[in-house]
C-alpha cells in the first residue's frame, strides 16, 4: 500500500491549500536531485510531487480523502451514475466477483459498501469503467496543474525555458513558451501534456500557475512594481533628476523639490507589459538617505544648515 499523502508531505488531513503548497515547495527543494545527491533523494522528490498532485487540486483530493488508495479507480461522476441507477442494473455489471474492499472506504459505507448497491461488489461497481468492457468508452485524462516560479524580469521579458517536473511517471521535460508580461497567479497552458487518457481518449493539459519569486530591489502587484529610490537630502530638497533601475533597464525620474521618505513617484508603463492592454506602471517610493559618515565640510554645512534653518519636522512647519 502507498504511503499516506498527507503523511508524504508532513501535514494534517485539514491542512489548508496554502499549508499543502509551501510543504510541497520546501520537501521539492530539499530532494530535488539537482540539489540533492543522496540516491534516495530522486525517489523522495518523486513521491512528494506526486501527493502534491493529488492533495492540490480540490477533486482528486477530495477523492483521496474518501476513498484512499482505491481513489484513482472511481469516476468523477460516479456519483451521479450511482443516484441514476447505474449500480443497480443500469449500465454496471454485477458479476458477483467477492465482498467489497472496505478497507480505505467513505465512513459511512461501513462493510454493508456492497449490500447497499445491491450486492454489487467494489470490482463491480466500478471496473467496467476502466475494463476490458469499456462501458464508458474513451475517457480523456486528467487536467493537472504544477508550480512556475519565475523571477520579475524573466516576468517581464518573457522567453523560453526548460522545466523538469515530476509525476506518477517519472520526471518529465518540457519547453515552455513563457509570454511577456506574465503576472503572479496566471497560469500557462501545456496542451495534451497532463494525464494520460484510457480507452483512446485524449490526453488532458498541463497548466503551470506562475509565481513570482521574493526579489531584493521590485515589489510587483499585478502588473505595477514599486521599487525604493535612495536619495540624497539635497536632492529631496531641491529636487533632481536621478537614474532608476527597472525591469526593463535604466530610466530617469525626477524628484521634485521638498521631496520626504515615502513620496511615491510614478513611471508610467514601466511595469510588466501587458500582450493585450495597457503595461503596468513602475512606482518609485523616495527614501532620503544621509552620509554613514561626514567629511570635515559636510559636517560643517550641515552645522550650518541647523542653525540658520526654522524647520521643524515634528510639528510639520517651521517654528
Amino acid at each position: 500500500m502507498a504511503r499516506d499523502y498527507y503523511e508524504v508531505l508532513g501535514v494534517g488531513r485539514d491542512a489548508s491549500a496554502e499549508e499543502v503548497q509551501q510543504a510541497y515547495r520546501r520537501l521539492a527543494r530539499r530532494y530535488h536531485p539537482d540539489v540533492n545527491s543522496d540516491p534516495a533523494a530522486e525517489e523522495r522528490f518523486k513521491e512528494v510531487g506526486e501527493a502534491y498532485h493529488v492533495l492540490s487540486d480540490p477533486k482528486t483530493r477530495a477523492r483521496y480523502d474518501r476513498f484512499g488508495d482505491d481513489f484513482r479507480r472511481i469516476p468523477e461522476d460516479y456519483e451521479e451514475r450511482v443516484a441514476a441507477g447505474a449500480g443497480v442494473g443500469g449500465g454496471w455489471a454485477r458479476g458477483g466477483r467477492g465482498p467489497s474492499r472496505d478497507a480505505r472506504v467513505e465512513p459511512g459505507f461501513g462493510t454493508d459498501f456492497g449490500a447497499r448497491f445491491g450486492g454489487a461488489g467494489f470490482e463491480d461497481l466500478f471496473g467496467d469503467i476502466f475494463g476490458a468492457r469499456g462501458a464508458a468508452g474513451p475517457i480523456p485524462g486528467a487536467d493537472q496543474e504544477a508550480e512556475l516560479e519565475l523571477t520579475v524580469e524573466e516576468a517581464y521579458r518573457g522567453g523560453r525555458r526548460r522545466v523538469t517536473m515530476t509525476g506518477p511517471d517519472g520526471p518529465r521535460s518540457y519547453q515552455v513558451a513563457i509570454p511577456p508580461g506574465v503576472v503572479d497567479g496566471q497560469r500557462i497552458r501545456l496542451a495534451g501534456q497532463g494525464g494520460t487518457g484510457s480507452a483512446g481518449g485524449q490526453p488532458g493539459n498541463l497548466y503551470l500557475r506562475v509565481r513570482i519569486a521574493p526579489h531584493p530591489r521590485y515589489r510587483p502587484d499585478g502588473r505595477d512594481i514599486y521599487v525604493t529610490l535612495p536619495v540624497t537630502p539635497w536632492e529631496a530638497a531641491l529636487g533632481a533628476t536621478v537614474p532608476i533601475t527597472t525591469p526593463g533597464g535604466e530610466a530617469k525620474v525626477h524628484v521634485p523639490a521638498g521631496s520626504s521618505s515615502g513620496r511615491r513617484l510614478r513611471l508610467r508603463g514601466e511595469g510588466l507589459p501587458n500582450p493585450s492592454g495597457r503595461p503596468g506602471d513602475l512606482y518609485a517610493e523616495v527614501s532620503v538617505s544621509v552620509p554613514p559618515k561626514l567629511t570635515d565640510r559636510e559636517r560643517a554645512l550641515f552645522a550650518e544648515l541647523a542653525a540658520v534653518s526654522t524647520f521643524d519636522p515634528r510639528r510639520g512647519s517651521r517654528g
